[in-house]
């Protein structure tokens, strides 16, 4: 068996789509910019040093969709899609991934279950490990994330809590893939047998030269 999973921002997507939707929000008037830029900086700048609480920044990207209505946010998402994800997804990711059908395939992001799970039906993938979102009876969102985020090494333990609901372990595949653009997630990099870097940041592509790891363009 084979084991084949991707990275979604800035990997199979040509940009962030936690980014992209805050970007949808104020254009919508929903948020205001100059506030939420200021606030977003410093968690990218978190992020990019390797520091980023995770717990401390879901909350915050949750917090313009917690209590609305579910019929509300799914239309705002349905034309985030077309207007965002669809011109943002690199000529090359399909091809990508269709190269490893018959594999198990899953895309492993740290943005939320309620911005990816489109995006995942969108490329096709059947599986997907995102950090998960508390949802009330009527779908309404409360703004809080629940369980393990899948981030840094929070990503190789949902991985195995995901194998084990399907009655699989990691140690069952005979290869196993994983695709990322980010030195956040060296940890899953390095526990694959093929890890690949797809156009990395420039830590990661220290890391892969120095490991011999192939290194994917996508971008143009």
């Amino acid at each position: 068996m084979k084991l084949a999973l991707f990275d979604l921002d800035n990997t199979l997507l040509d940009g962030d789509s936690d980014y992209c939707w805050a970007q949808y929000l104020i254009e919508r008037g929903i948020l205001e910019r100059a506030e939420y830029e200021k606030k977003n900086d410093w968690f990218f700048h978190h992020y990019k040093q390797g520091t980023l609480d995770i717990h401390e920044y879901l909350g915050f990207q949750l917090a313009p969709v917690a209590g609305r209505p579910r019929a509300e946010i799914d239309a705002w998402h349905r034309d985030f899609m077309e207007a965002k994800i669809r011109p943002i997804v690199h000529a090359g990711t399909r091809p990508l991934l269709a190269s490893h059908d018959g594999a198990l395939r899953a895309i492993v992001t740290a943005t939320n279950r309620f911005i990816t799970d489109p995006i995942a039906r969108e490329l096709g993938i059947e599986h997907l490990i995102a950090c998960e979102v508390e949802e009330m009876p009527d779908g309404r969102l409360t703004g809080r994330a629940v369980g393990t985020p899948s981030f840094r090494e929070g990503k190789i333990a949902r991985l195995h809590e995901w194998l084990a609901t399907l009655g699989l372990r990691f140690g069952d595949f005979a290869e196993t893939w994983f695709y990322s653009d980010s030195h956040n997630d060296l940890p899953l990099l390095e526990l694959v047998s093929k890890p690949v870097a797809v156009d990395p940041d420039s830590t990661l592509e220290r890391h892969a030269g120095e490991r011999g790891w192939p290194i994917l363009r996508l971008r143009a």
